[in-house]
């Protein structure tokens, strides 16, 4: 599954921050609520996403941190 089939980002929804196709749902609200010990089946039913929608929040976010680079903070 490519998560830019389920995820869009615009500028005239949630201020371009990026949210579930079809939905208000920003991708931070899946993400914090799993951080928070969520289950996928509470999620679905806080926000009315399905388990694909939640898997392609999880893959943005991987996508993200690959895109990342990391430096060591001098001890």
């Amino acid at each position: 599954m490519d998560w830019k089939d389920r995820i869009t980002i615009d500028p005239k929804i949630q201020h371009g921050k990026p949210v579930i196709r079809g939905t208000r749902t920003p991708i931070t609200c899946i993400l914090g609520g799993l951080a928070g010990g969520m289950s996928f089946a509470e999620l679905q039913r806080a926000y009315e996403v399905t388990e694909d929608d939640i898997r392609a929040a999880i893959a943005f976010a991987q996508d993200l941190v690959e895109q990342e680079q990391y430096h060591a903070m001098p001890a």
